[in-house]
């Protein structure tokens, strides 16, 4: 499978935050591998997400990769 990360500059504004959280994401992303193969995902960053948010996104898309791993089983 294939993933794709959309971070806007509007959603985080420093290039420096936006690489910080593309890097975590990867991380939740590499730690669901086995089970999420078969698909493409994209994980798209819509709401503005602070610095100090960081830890609560990466959160919330390893719920959402848990539920969609869930849903296919």
């Amino acid at each position: 499978g294939r993933v794709g990360y959309v971070i806007g500059r509007k959603a985080m504004p420093r290039a420096v935050d936006r690489n910080c959280l593309r890097r975590r994401l990867r991380e939740s992303v590499r730690a669901s591998r086995p089970a999420i193969e078969r698909f493409d995902i994209i994980l798209r960053v819509r709401q503005r997400v602070r610095r100090a948010d960081i830890a609560a996104a990466v959160g919330e898309s390893r719920q959402l990769l848990a539920g969609l791993v869930g849903a296919a089983t």
